[in-house]
């Protein structure tokens, strides 16, 4: 009898592909090759699970295109390169791989904050080019973090692991989150919750942790940023979209806010074009949850749910439930 046949779309690591082939007939892509809406209608015709990332388009024109599909299991938290209702109404079965990247992806939040506040980067790229001729005293002023008002957008695992992070630097930290956090999480977080208004014109670092949707689309703005203090920085390390990058371009080039970091990008790989010109910005190619040991986490996550989808079991991190219904 023949197994049920798999595509895994992206490279991952050898040990994830030797343990999809303890239960499918693998079609693996360890050479990874971006496949594209076309490339995964092809490879994805004969298969009844797919492993993706969120680079993968899983379009309705790709889930028509697979007629045996029953399970898209991404390697991420974020599920918008998949056409959810389009998989619900196929009865495939969505899944993604919370928790094992929220510390990870929080280091990295730090990194950055750290990063654009002192001039990490554009201070090296000054030394790296010979222009370092000694000590001045007006030489790459930075923001002091310590003491300074973290604001964060987006107040779920990764925005509330972040927040922990900061009682070291004993900041005050405020948020704003579609939902209230109970106050026993508040307290664990030290924060406090304020309308986005507030929260946009309070906050020396505010760091984006929302999911991409249609809703929350540009929801840091021309508008946004105008109500942000001119001394504030931007930390995005969620999602490419939610900021409107050629809005940024434009504070951040008429030093409207003091600076900014990006792990994301509109449209990505793609970049745009402001962002590579302006001085006061930190840029990192999409790194968040970029560990080895998480990345490998993850993985495994991901091939723990299409092990149970096709096992007629409901996979742990099921997105769609009405699919499994």
């Amino acid at each position: 009898m023949s197994r049920p046949r798999i595509l895994v779309a992206r490279e991952v690591f050898p040990e994830v592909i030797e343990r999809l082939r303890q239960h499918f007939e693998v079609d693996d892509n360890q050479a990874d090759t971006v496949l594209g809406v076309e490339g995964l209608k092809v490879r994805l015709a004969d298969k009844v699970g797919a492993m993706t990332a969120v680079s993968d388009p899983v379009t309705a024109e790709v889930i028509a295109a697979a007629p045996a599909l029953k399970a898209v299991c991404n390697f991420a938290v974020g599920y918008n390169n998949i056409d959810l209702a389009a998989c619900t109404r196929a009865g495939v079965l969505v899944t993604n791989t919370p928790g094992v990247l929220d510390d990870t992806t929080a280091d990295l939040a730090w990194a950055l904050l750290l990063a654009t506040a002192r001039h990490i980067q554009p201070s090296e790229h000054w030394l790296r080019a010979g222009r370092w001729k000694g000590f001045r005293m007006t030489d790459w002023l930075g923001s002091d973090v310590h003491h300074a008002t973290l604001g964060i957008l987006g107040m779920g695992r990764i925005g509330q692991a972040v927040a922990r992070r900061a009682r070291g630097f004993e900041m005050r930290v405020i948020y704003h989150n579609r939902n209230r956090l109970d106050a026993t999480q508040e307290a664990e977080c030290n924060a406090n919750w304020v309308d986005k208004d507030t929260l946009l014109r309070e906050s020396d670092f505010l760091v984006l942790m929302l999911p991409y949707s249609p809703q929350t689309h540009h929801a840091i703005g021309a508008s946004e940023l105008a109500l942000m203090k001119p001394t504030a920085h931007l930390v995005n390390v969620a999602r490419g979209g939610i900021v409107d990058d050629a809005a940024l371009v434009v504070a951040l080039r008429e030093r409207r806010i003091a600076g900014a970091a990006l792990d994301v990008f509109e449209g990505e790989p793609q970049v745009n074009p402001g962002l590579l010109e302006v001085d006061n910005v930190t840029l990192t190619p999409h790194i968040g949850s970029s560990s080895r040991a998480t990345r490998l986490a993850m993985a495994m996550t991901a091939a723990d749910n299409l092990i149970a989808a096709l096992s007629g079991q409901r996979p742990p991190n099921l997105v769609n439930a009405d699919a499994w219904r």
